[in-house]
Formats: structure tokens, C-alpha cells, sequence
């Protein structure tokens, strides 16, 4: 059994709202949302393994604030208290605080010491583990390729660059108005061939195990597990990645705060999780998902409904 929470983006101001102007955003709040979560997962019997944090855990305004290091410790703090290990993904509100450099020095940098585990490249934050026997999680990072926290003179900045000028003619790259492919936007990004090598190499070896795998990360990779706008920008390929294996449940993602589900054509469950940013001080939005032979039962609390997922 493992938690599960996407997009916390804990900032310590007011209520806002979004980009648009018509969600409103509990800032503050989010942080007690955790600890309520925390609270729970702490909670249960037998205990679970370990918890997903989906990305997004600060909110981007704490770079202007000045207090993204003071807002990443206090949500650091709290999930600290579990006493099991806490999977995180990197979203955008992480490269808006700091950059990929910085990142790894920060304790969202859950990818295990030595690089074994991941890619060459120990700035991509993706890696994978045995959850349990016969059961693996692997990690993506879907800001491999992004204009997000790289630096100007890169090569994956410019080649990041090069993909927004090329897909996305506003002047505001973040602005998805008119595009016939919405989804090209830099608030978005995507996989370096390196990781999708890599990611083939490790489903190479679950399916040689026979073992069953999940797949997390911030941005989800299947259209109708998105809005169309929030999506991966070359996630046909990580899908075809996942498509030309056998041992892939389930991806779990965040980024949409709405959340989504679908179950693609190759019966593979795409699981993207309300945020807690949207979520009404009152409700919540985290849940736990248990692993049998058979399905994966998510209990959810607040907007993320229950769910069962056979495979």
C-alpha cells in the first residue's frame, strides 16, 4: 500500500487565485491539508510502504517571495514525520523556485545515491525501485526536456526552446490560445531520448521478471488522462514505450487539478490526482492505493473519488 498527493504548492500568503482569474487557490491551507494526510497515512494498518509525492509541492510565487527554501522545508518537515520513504516527482513550481542543480541538493531529490538507478544524467530526476516483490515503481521526469530550470546556454535549454518556437507561435509560451496542439506549452515539457532509452531498459527487465510495474510523474502522459492542455509534450513516445511492454499497471500523475482517469487501449490505468492547491480548506485531496495479485483499490479522501483498477 502506498499514498498518494499531487500539486501541495504551499505558499505562506493569502488565497489566490489561478492563471485565469476563476479558481481560487488555498495557499496556506495546503499545508495543513498535508498534515491531515500525513496524520492519516500514519494511521493505518498495516502500515503502507511509502507515499508518491506527485510534484508541485511549494508554489511558484515563493521564488518572488523570497521564501521558496523556508516554504520546501516546512513541507519537507511534515512529510518527514512518516516513517516510510516519500517518492517525489518534480513539477514546474519546483523549477520555478529552484534550479535542476539546486534541486539535487534538496530533499526532493529522492533518487537513490550511486546513479544506478537512473539515468547517466544525475540532474534527471528519474530512477526506479522494488516497492514489494514482483512489484516496481519507476519515476519519470517529465522536465527532462524544458526550458525550466536549465540554464540559457544549455543544450537542453536550446533544444527546449527550439520545440516551443517551433509548436507554439504566442508571444507567451505559457499561452495555449489557438495552438492545434495545445499541449506545447512551457508550463509542460517532455523526455530526452536518454530517459526514454533508459525507461525502456528498466520495462525490459520487469517484463523479463515478470514483474508489475507503476509509473509516476508530474505530467500526465495519456490525452484522456489530461484536459488536453496539461500533458507531456512528446508523450506518444513514452507511451509507446510503456505500449511495447507488458508489465505496466498503472501511471500515476498530477499537474491537472481537476484530476482524470482513463484506461488506455493496452489496459494500462492513467491515474492523474486532484490538487491539493484547489482543494477547500473543509475537503482534502490524497488517497492510498493497496496492491493485490489482481487490482490496485484506491481509497481516496475529499475530491479524489475511490477507485477500482483490474488488470
Amino acid at each position: 500500500a502506498f499514498g498518494g498527493i499531487a500539486d501541495i504548492q504551499f505558499a505562506d500568503a493569502e488565497d489566490g487565485h489561478d492563471f485565469g482569474g476563476s479558481r481560487r487557490r488555498y495557499y496556506r491551507h495546503s499545508l495543513r491539508l498535508l498534515r491531515e494526510a500525513v496524520r492519516a497515512w500514519a494511521g493505518e494498518s498495516p502500515p503502507i510502504d511509502c507515499v508518491l509525492q506527485l510534484g508541485d509541492s511549494i508554489d511558484g510565487q515563493n521564488a518572488r517571495r523570497g521564501e521558496a527554501e523556508s516554504a520546501l522545508q516546512q513541507v519537507l518537515g511534515v512529510l518527514g514525520q512518516l516513517p516510510v520513504p516519500v517518492h517525489h516527482a518534480w513539477g514546474n513550481h519546483e523549477l520555478y523556485n529552484f534550479s535542476r542543480a539546486q534541486l539535487v541538493d534538496t530533499g526532493l531529490y529522492s533518487r537513490p545515491a550511486g546513479g544506478s538507478d537512473g539515468p547517466p544524467d544525475r540532474h534527471c530526476h528519474a530512477y526506479h525501485c522494488s516497492l514489494a516483490a514482483g512489484l516496481r515503481l519507476v519515476v519519470l521526469d517529465t522536465y527532462d526536456l524544458s526550458t525550466l530550470g536549465r540554464d540559457p546556454d544549455s543544450p537542453c535549454y536550446q533544444e527546449a526552446l527550439r520545440v516551443l518556437q517551433e509548436k507554439n507561435p504566442n508571444d507567451d509560451f505559457n499561452s495555449p490560445a489557438g495552438l492545434m496542439e495545445p499541449h506545447f506549452v512551457a508550463f509542460n515539457g517532455g523526455f530526452s531520448q536518454a530517459q526514454l532509452d533508459w525507461f525502456d531498459e528498466v520495462l525490459k527487465f520487469s517484463d523479463e521478471n515478470q514483474e508489475k510495474v507503476v509509473v509516476m510523474g508530474h505530467v500526465p502522459i495519456h490525452p484522456y488522462a489530461s484536459d488536453g492542455v496539461c500533458l507531456a509534450w512528446n508523450y506518444e513516445v513514452a507511451l509507446s514505450v510503456i505500449h511495447s511492454h507488458r508489465c505496466v499497471i498503472c501511471v500515476l500523475a498530477g499537474h491537472l487539478h481537476d484530476g482524470a482517469y482513463c484506461l488506455d487501449s493496452h489496459g494500462v490505468h492513467h491515474l492523474t490526482l486532484e490538487g491539493v492547491i484547489e482543494t477547500p480548506p473543509e475537503s482534502n485531496a490524497f488517497g492510498t492505493i493497496y496492491v493485490y495479485e489482481d487490482k490496485m483499490i484506491l481509497k481516496g479522501k475529499g475530491r479524489i473519488p475511490d477507485r477500482v483498477m483490474h488488470f
